[in-house]
């Protein structure tokens, strides 16, 4: 499908009864962030699940005061999203069509929203803060992109991976933004 998907929700494709949630709850694990899709600018709506022995993705989710399900957004930028067929070709390309969903999604989010749209309603939760990106990226140049969206938005981010977050370290300290870095990756990887 296609590039940006912001209203794909990860919960749709979990099965609570799988054995591989049961192996990672016998091995420890007790909180995920299940997030879909890999590759994509914008795959969609990530959802933070209690990792227990339950029939639904709704008896395990965290939630907010309010009653609802927590999660955020999986977003990518960088050498994944651009070798797909139909995806954008350049870095350049790819922060262009992002910016250009988020600033449609501010005029609808910002309007009276008569005809629901499920993408602009996820990103309004981004824009809001309801809803933190988990940003996949690596290079500098690519981080340094991520963060000009996030002062250009205001949406809060994760940077997720991050293997060169080492050479924009002060950049990332100045804007508050915290890393859940990989230094150790597979042969041949990023």
């Amino acid at each position: 499908s296609g590039p940006i998907q912001p209203e794909v929700r990860a919960m749709d494709s979990i099965d609570p009864l799988a054995s591989s949630i049961g192996k990672a709850r016998a091995g420890g694990v007790t909180t995920v962030n299940i997030m879909p899709g890999s590759g994509h600018l914008m795959s969609g709506q990530t959802v933070y699940l209690k990792n227990v022995d339950a029939r639904t993705v709704e008896e395990m989710a965290y939630r907010d005061a309010a009653g609802a399900l927590l999660g955020g957004m999986k977003m990518a930028n960088g050498t994944n999203p651009m070798g797909r067929s139909g995806f954008p070709g350049t870095r350049a390309k790819s922060a262009s069509l992002v910016r250009e969903v988020f600033t449609e999604a501010k005029a609808y989010c910002a309007g009276d929203r008569k005809k629901r749209e499920l993408s602009k309603d996820a990103l309004c939760e981004v824009l809001s803060g309801e809803r933190l990106v988990h940003f996949h990226t690596h290079r500098a140049d690519d981080i340094m992109t991520v963060l000009r969206l996030k002062k250009e938005f205001g949406f809060d981010v994760l940077i997720q991976h991050g293997t060169e977050t080492y050479k924009v370290a002060a950049e990332l300290a100045a804007a508050g933004v915290p890393v859940s870095n990989i230094t150790l990756d597979a042969p041949g990887g990023k």
